[in-house]
């Protein structure tokens, strides 16, 4: 584990990087995974394969649908995602 600043930890696992972002909150923990979007569903909803072989439903940021930023099939995206429930996440970054 690597310490980054006050907020951030990465840790360097060989099989992907996992960044665990704490915010303000301690007791609340959020985690950031990458992947590619497979398939759109309705309701801005995604079916997303992620780096390390999970597949994950996953709905747009607020952000991004107040700017109406568009993703497609084949867009690497970045997830966040609670402890609680590995199935959903929420794409708050969209790469190329």
């Amino acid at each position: 584990m690597i310490e980054l600043k006050s907020s951030y930890i990465l840790d360097l696992s060989p099989l992907f990087a996992t960044v665990l972002i704490l915010m303000e909150n301690p007791s609340k923990k959020v985690y950031r995974k990458s992947g590619v979007v497979l398939e759109r569903l309705p309701s801005t909803q995604f079916r997303v394969q992620l780096d390390d072989g999970g597949e994950i439903i996953a709905h747009l940021a607020g952000k991004l649908r107040m700017y109406r930023i568009k993703v497609l099939e084949g867009d690497r995206v970045t997830i966040e995602m609670t402890p609680y429930d590995e199935k959903r996440g929420r794409i708050v970054y969209r790469g190329k």
